[in-house]
C-alpha cells in the first residue's frame, strides 16, 4: 500500500511537472496593452472588471438594440486587446469641412452606419459631403490623458508660431453636451471647450467618446444619447446608464503602455536622433497630470509622446472633413505609447495614420506634411545607423 501511494505520488508530481511544460507563460506585461491601472481600490478594481465584460464581452443583436443600422455590434471587436483598429473596422465621418458644423445631420451625418439589421437598409455617403476614413485608435492610457491639465495644453500651444520652428500646434474647441461635468480647470473659449479624444480632438472626454461610440457606431441609444440613428427621433434608453458609466471607468483605468527595452544603447540613441530631428516637438514625450477623481491617474508623469493638440498636416493628409474648430488638414497629435505593439492587434502589420495609408513605421513617418515636413526630411537625411536607431525606438513604445 505504501509503494502504492509513493508511486501515484511520483505521477501526480510528473504531470503537474509536465503541465507546466506544456502550458505557454503568459506574456510579460510589456507586451499586453489591456490591464488596469496600478493602485486600484478594491472597489475600483471590481469597476474595472464589470466595465471590461461589457466593453469586450456584450455582443448586441436586435433583440437587445443593435442598429437598425450600426457599423459594429459590440465595442470590443473594433479595439482588439484594446489596440490599434484594422482598415476592416475602419469608420466613415461625413458632412462637415469648417468649423460652423455638420450640414448633413438630417441625411445621417456625422457618421456612416455602412451596416443593417434585416429590413433595413445601411446608409451610402450624400452626394455632395465631403468623407473621411477613421481608423479605431487605441484605448490604453487614455484616463491619463484625460487628467493632464487644459492649462498645460495651452502652454505647448503657439498658434502663430511665436518661436518661428514652424510648428504652431492649437487646441480643438468643441461644444460639449448638456451632460458633459467638465474636469477641474476646464478652460473655455466663446461657450466651447478643448477636446482632447478621437483623430481631430473632437470628443471633449471619454463620456463624450463612449456615448456616441454606443449610438453611432452600434445604434445604441442611452440617456446621454437618446437619438435613434435612424430615425433621428428621440426613444427610451437600450442600454442602463449605470453600463455606460462603468465602460467609461474601464476606459478611464486602462494602464498606459509600458517602454520595452528602455536602457538599450540603441533605443536610447534612437530617442535622441528623435529629438534631434524635431519630433518631439509635436510628439511630446512627458506630460503630468493633475488632480483626477481616481486618485492612481492624479499627479503623475507620463510619456504619452504627444501634445494632444491639432497641427496642420499638410494637403496630402487633408481629407475634407472635420469637426469642431479644427481645419481639414489638421490633426490631433496620436499618442505614440503602445506604437510597436500595433501589430498584435492588426493582424500581424503596421496600418498606421489615421486610415491606416501607412504599413510601417517608416512610411507613417514619410506621410508627413505641413508643420511635419521639417522633421520628415531631416529624418530622411539621416544615417542608415541614425535611421536604424530612431525605428528601433519606436519600435520600443
Amino acid at each position: 500500500m505504501r509503494v502504492f501511494v509513493r508511486s501515484s505520488l511520483v505521477l501526480v508530481l510528473l504531470l503537474a511537472g509536465g503541465c507546466r511544460k506544456l502550458m505557454p507563460e503568459a506574456p510579460a506585461d510589456d507586451r499586453l496593452l489591456d490591464g488596469p491601472v496600478a493602485g486600484l481600490s478594491a472597489a475600483e478594481h471590481t469597476r474595472f472588471l464589470v466595465g471590461d465584460v461589457a466593453f469586450n464581452e456584450e455582443v448586441f443583436t436586435s433583440a437587445t438594440g443593435l442598429g437598425p443600422l450600426f457599423v459594429s455590434t459590440s465595442c470590443g471587436s473594433c479595439h482588439a486587446g484594446d489596440g490599434r483598429g484594422h482598415p476592416f473596422t475602419s469608420l466613415t465621418r461625413f458632412g462637415q469641412v469648417d468649423a460652423t458644423g455638420n450640414q448633413y445631420l438630417d441625411q445621417g451625418g456625422p457618421q456612416l452606419q455602412h451596416r443593417a439589421i434585416p429590413g433595413f437598409s445601411p446608409e451610402s455617403v450624400p452626394a455632395g459631403a465631403t468623407s473621411t476614413r477613421l481608423l479605431p485608435p487605441p484605448n490604453t492610457g487614455l484616463g491619463f490623458l484625460d487628467a493632464v491639465p487644459d492649462a498645460d495644453l495651452l502652454q505647448l500651444a503657439d498658434p502663430d508660431d511665436a518661436d518661428g520652428d514652424g510648428i504652431s500646434g492649437v487646441p480643438n474647441w468643441v461644444v460639449t453636451p448638456a451632460y458633459v461635468t467638465h474636469r477641474p480647470g476646464s478652460m473655455e473659449l466663446e461657450g466651447r471647450h478643448i477636446g482632447r479624444f478621437g483623430r481631430k480632438g473632437g470628443a471633449y472626454d471619454l463620456l463624450v467618446q463612449t456615448a456616441n461610440a454606443y449610438n453611432q457606431d452600434i445604434g445604441i441609444t442611452s440617456s446621454y444619447a437618446p437619438y435613434d440613428t435612424y430615425t433621428g427621433s428621440a426613444i427610451d434608453p437600450e442600454i442602463a446608464t449605470g453600463t455606460v458609466d462603468d465602460v467609461v471607468f474601464y476606459l478611464r483605468t486602462l494602464k498606459a503602455p509600458i517602454q520595452r527595452d528602455r536602457g538599450d544603447a540603441q533605443v536610447m540613441a534612437g530617442e535622441q536622433v528623435f529629438i534631434a530631428v524635431g519630433c518631439a516637438k509635436c510628439h511630446t514625450p512627458e506630460l503630468r497630470t493633475g488632480p483626477s477623481s481616481i486618485a492612481a491617474l492624479a499627479n503623475t508623469t507620463i510619456r504619452p509622446f504627444s501634445d494632444l493638440l491639432l497641427h496642420d498636416m499638410g494637403p496630402g493628409l487633408d481629407d475634407g472633413y472635420t469637426e469642431g474648430s479644427a481645419l481639414t488638414s489638421e490633426w490631433r497629435t496620436p499618442p505614440l505609447w503602445g506604437l510597436g505593439l500595433s501589430p498584435d492587434s492588426q493582424g500581424g502589420t503596421y496600418f498606421l495614420m489615421h486610415d491606416g495609408r501607412a504599413t510601417s513605421i517608416q512610411q507613417a513617418i514619410d506621410a508627413h506634411g505641413g508643420e511635419g515636413q521639417a522633421s520628415r526630411d531631416a529624418a530622411r537625411q539621416l544615417s542608415n545607423t541614425d535611421r536604424d536607431a530612431l525605428l528601433r525606438f519606436l519600435e520600443s513604445l
